[in-house]
């Protein structure tokens, strides 16, 4: 029987440690946001921005506690959540550092006299949607900007992340936050859906399935609310060249193994030339083969953790199955270790076609699915022959080669010779099915704001 609710459930053991009450009604929490925001946004925005920066301050200050929670919640490796709250700390310090010169106010030319200029203020109450696989990083990303901005937030997390949902709450109170300005909400999906229908939430921003995003977004569109949706993908990773055939494969195969492969931009189909393919299975082969489960204290690559949840793996067990019922060749894994936890040995995939349901799928999870290109066109046309445009890499050691084939990327974030360019300053986002909207950067500070013209008339 599949649970439900909020919850710490042990991907280690299926094991529920822990329960969490829904909330009762979304009355007092929209009522508090309401009255907070007004609060909130006459207060100078550098007094914003120093709270904010006390917040990047403690969550690098408990990361090592903040990568436990994880690690039973959703079975992170360590090392990778102490990196998920060292990177949430840049964010939050970067948009407490640069959100006053974002924020400010945009001088216009005028033709007919006056004088105009673009102000940026607050929209008021945003409910950001939150997924398991980075529970930290994702509610920053969303939550940094727009705390700067004068917004207030309503968070409704995963239901398998009630821990880390409240080490935040926490982290906001500790750091100076006014009550309600930022509120971990224990919504069920139909106080989701009446928080979105109020009038008081002027804004939502989801991270999750293409699904959810369809019923967010339709929600969202029905009640005339901005929303930015981050949602699936399936990232191609086109290798084009390579001075060492086992360095390179070594660096698609590690880049896939980050978070077990649960990453939206992920490299989840591995497009290779020719003259390279062969070498470049054969050490995936190899280092899949070499890969044992373990616990999430483990810093050996060698070593692999469970997914987010039994069903997770299930799931996408049945997806590696199907691959090869359909004439795929699964080399190696694609197995559950046993009857109850979420590890999954980890795949090598290849020989999917557009007639499979893997070609068109998003595999979330550590299945490297690798496929051969005669040349950089047929490459190009493999890498946008997708539902999904999140993200994208071409790697070369002629840099110009790289670059010329990655500008015909169909995604929201195009690399050259590295699998993502990542950073608090630079924007995330997708185009098609991976949803709409940036987070991040200058762009992520300027999605729930009111672009305000003020013109004055000489």
């Amino acid at each position: 029987m599949t649970e439900t609710g909020y919850r710490v459930q042990n991907p280690r053991t299926d094991e529920v440690e822990e329960r969490f009450p829904t909330l009762p009604d979304v009355e007092e929490v929209l009522a508090r946001a309401e009255r907070a925001q007004r609060a909130w946004a006459a207060r100078p925005l550098s007094e914003r921005a120093e709270i904010v920066r006390r917040v990047a301050d403690l969550f690098e200050e408990r990361k090592e506690e903040l990568a436990r929670i994880i690690a039973t919640e959703m079975g992170k490796r360590h090392t990778e959540g102490v990196e998920e709250a060292e990177f949430s700390a840049a964010i939050f310090e970067y948009f407490a550092r640069k959100g006053p010169e974002l924020a400010r106010d945009q001088p216009i030319e005028t033709v007919g006299g006056g004088r105009a200029v673009i102000r940026r203020l607050p929209l008021g109450t945003l409910l950001g949607v939150m997924p398991w696989n980075f529970p930290y990083y994702q509610v920053a990303r969303f939550a940094a900007p727009n705390l700067v901005q004068g917004n207030t937030i309503v968070l409704k997390h995963a239901e398998i992340c009630p821990r880390s949902a409240q080490a935040i709450q926490q982290i906001m109170d500790d750091a100076g936050l006014p009550e309600g300005v930022y509120q971990n909400a224990r919504a069920s999906h139909e106080q989701v859906a009446e928080m979105i229908a109020d009038p008081r939430i002027a804004g939502v921003s989801l991270t999750g399935s293409e699904r959810a995003g369809s019923v967010i977004g339709a929600l969202a569109g029905q009640h005339l609310k901005k929303a930015v949706l981050e949602l699936g993908g399936s990232d191609p990773y086109v290798v084009l060249d390579a001075e060492d055939v086992t360095a390179a494969a070594r660096t698609a195969w590690q880049t896939r193994m980050y978070t077990m492969g649960q990453a939206c931009n992920s490299n989840k189909r591995i497009i290779v030339l020719a003259d390279l393919y062969e070498d470049f299975v054969a050490e995936l082969i190899r280092l899949a083969s070499e890969m044992t489960p373990g616990g999430t204290d483990s810093d050996d690559p060698r070593v692999y953790t469970p997914l987010s949840s039994r069903g997770a793996a299930e799931a996408l067990a049945a997806q590696v199955a199907r691959a090869r019922e359909q004439g795929a060749t699964v080399h190696v894994g694609g197995d559950l270790l046993d009857e109850t936890s979420a590890y999954l040995a980890p795949a090598v995939v290849t020989g999917v076609t557009p007639e499979m349901d893997a070609y068109r799928e998003e595999l979330f999870g550590p299945v490297a699915v690798v496929y051969r290109a005669a040349d950089a066109e047929e490459a190009l046309r493999l890498a946008n022959d997708t539902p999904f445009g999140l993200g994208g890499a071409v790697f070369s050691q002629d840099e110009g080669r790289a670059w010329e084939l990655a500008e015909r990327l169909e995604v929201g974030m195009a690399n050259v010779n590295t699998p993502a360019g990542e950073g608090a300053e630079l924007p995330f986002g997708g185009v098609k099915r991976s949803g709409f909207g940036r987070e991040l950067g200058p762009l992520g500070m300027d999605e729930f704001v009111n672009k305000q013209l003020f013109f004055v008339q000489d």
